[in-house]
């Protein structure tokens, strides 16, 4: 847990992974490494983004070549493991934590949350949020301030879950994932002597030694996984083989605070889909309107300005109960279409058309349906609270998510009252659609007790062994364009491509052009131009610019692109913005 603890006696952090499998053994001269992936958050699941997306990860940077055909020699083609992970207090890896004495406890906190309604939403929203935040933070704490009786330092995890020692773990991985490829290539050598005579040169042992203390990262994160990523470029420069940063969060303001706001293109994604459900009219935009995006955008405004001041009643029916829908439940819904627009844009104009004719039930129906719902468990009921029958240490990715970024960014613990309304009228001006969302974010780490034991102070610069590429959308909600830009300035030989599109990552919609930049990168280390623009293949509620066109005049080996990154926004994007 502590890689400064001399006698290295102290508690024991046991990292999950899920590994990929390359489609060549480890032993093959066509295997290309280990990617490790992190999906973000901070508190996102890596081993989740590996079983859930990986193969759609996997087909964008392997070399598009039928690897059973091929002979050896022909093409410089590349095939890769996908490694997911858990970085510390997430998911799957231990010790886990949790702040609720069960998950019972847990739901019923999230819906009083509910009830209370977000940041802005009554005249009482400050003090009925900030209260809540305070009796959470003060849970949380205790419980990962709490000190292993069996070790007589006294280690707490909630000292040791920041993003700096979880870069060292990284460290770790490659290594271990070196030793193990020694391993193979020992076995497989001694294998291929035995049936074709002794190799002299051992080329396989030779072609999978393991480079102790020099093995370098292959990495794909993804918004705070850009974080772990400069992170780790900044403490281990010479140990970049491969970087990619995707969707990049402006780290140096991450950590200390004080840089320019990350949501100031928030409110121009929102805008598009005025101008998108134009474009796409009332065949493909229920909420259509004639008169243009302005009268589209007006009738949105009314109907949030009367949600306001007065929620909509639903009554039952076959798949919901009784609701009531809120100017916060709308809200929630604007916050996640500017993350996946490609996605969400669909779903919010149908809510919107409803809602115009005072039918709610749609939404009643969403609303409900990603409510998590649990009871006490028999076991849980006989081993009591706090046991592990009762809370089942599934750390939630918000749990994980506070105790991360609460460590990481300690400007936010100090916050008074009065110094948090100040940095809430900040955001609530810079984005109408979700300043009051992200002030809630730094309302999580109110009274936040647990301090970091190993932190770095930035910039966060270097000067890598081989250049990170960086990867933006043009308008991104939380980590803009311009983000990418600062960090790419940090860091030597960088190159930053954008994506002419509308949303968080990459993963928000699909762009063949980015893909095969993706795929160069890590089949050849080679960047793109800077300067490079590339165009997005699909649009929200429009569809493909071309039409079918687009697809009929694909090469098979685009297709098979554009498919893998369709699914990857299908299957990842939608949760990741909902978590988010």
């Amino acid at each position: 847990m502590d890689y400064h603890r001399a006698d290295r006696l102290g508690r024991k952090v046991a990292v999950a992974v899920a590994r990929l499998p390359a489609k060549v053994p480890v032993t093959d001269p066509r295997y290309g490494g280990a990617i490790l992936i992190n999906p973000g958050g901070p508190g996102g699941s890596g081993v989740a983004e590996a079983l859930i997306t990986g193969r759609n990860l996997q087909t964008i940077v392997d070399a598009d070549i039928d690897f059973l055909a091929e002979k050896l020699g022909e093409h410089d083609s590349l095939y890769f493991d996908i490694i997911g992970f858990d970085p510390r207090g997430v998911n799957n890896t231990t010790p886990q934590f949790s702040c609720f004495p069960s998950l019972l406890s847990k739901v019923n906190f999230g819906l009083q949350a509910e009830a209370d309604g977000i940041l802005g939403s009554s005249a009482d929203s400050l003090m009925r949020n900030w209260q809540r935040a305070a009796a959470l933070s003060q849970s949380c704490s205790e419980v990962l301030l709490a000190r292993d009786d069996n070790d007589a330092t006294g280690e707490a995890l909630g000292e040791h879950l920041n993003t700096v020692p979880v870069a060292r773990d990284l460290l770790e991985i490659i290594e271990r994932h070196a030793e193990w490829r020694e391993k193979e290539g020992i076995k497989k050598q001694q294998e291929e002597d035995m049936v074709t005579g002794y190799d002299a040169e051992q080329k396989i042992a030779v072609r999978t030694r393991w480079n102790r203390g020099q093995e370098k990262l292959l990495y794909w994160g993804r918004s705070y996984g850009t974080v772990l990523g400069a992170t780790f470029a900044t403490m281990f420069p010479d140990r970049v083989s491969r970087t990619l940063l995707d969707g990049v969060v402006d780290t140096d303001d991450y950590y200390d605070g004080g840089g320019e706001s990350s949501i100031t293109d928030a409110d121009a994604i929102f805008d598009r889909f005025f101008h998108y459900c134009d474009a796409a009219g009332p065949e493909k935009c229920p909420f259509y309107l004639k008169g243009g995006p302005s009268q589209i955008r007006l009738a949105y405004d009314a109907i949030e300005s009367s949600l306001r001041v007065k929620s909509i009643p639903v009554a039952a029916s076959s798949n919901h109960g009784p609701e009531v829908i809120t100017w916060s439940d709308l809200k929630l819904i604007q916050r996640i279409s500017v993350y996946q627009p490609l996605l969400t844009f669909p779903l919010l104009a149908k809510f919107l058309a409803d809602l115009k004719r005072g039918d709610g039930s749609s939404m009643a129906a969403f609303k409900q349906g990603i409510r998590p719902v649990t009871c006490l468990s028999e076991e849980c009921i006989g081993a009591g609270s706090w046991s592990q029958q009762c809370t089942g240490f599934e750390t939630s990715e918000d749990s994980s998510s506070q105790a991360i970024l609460c460590s990481d960014a300690i400007y936010t613990n100090t916050f008074d009252l009065d110094e948090f309304q100040r940095v809430w009228n900040g955001l609530a001006a810079d984005s109408k659609s979700i300043g009051d969302y992200w002030a809630s974010i730094y309302l999580t780490c109110v009274g936040w007790k647990p301090r970091a034991q190993w932190r770095l102070n930035g910039p966060y610069t270097g000067n890598t062994s081989h250049p990170l590429m960086l990867v933006s959308t043009t308008l991104d909600p939380v980590t803009p364009l311009k983000s990418a830009k600062k960090m790419s300035s940090q860091f030597n030989g960088s190159v930053v491509l954008e994506q002419s599109s509308e949303g968080h990552t990459t993963g928000s919609g699909p762009s063949v052009c980015s893909a095969k930049a993706i795929r160069k990168y890590f089949q050849t280390g080679q960047l793109p131009e800077p300067g490079t623009i590339c165009s997005s293949d699909f649009e929200p509620l429009v569809g493909t610019p071309q039409g079918t066109a687009l697809l009929h005049g694909m090469s098979a080996s685009d297709r098979r692109l554009y498919e893998a990154l369709l699914q990857d926004t299908l299957t990842f994007g939608f949760a990741a913005a909902l978590v988010s």
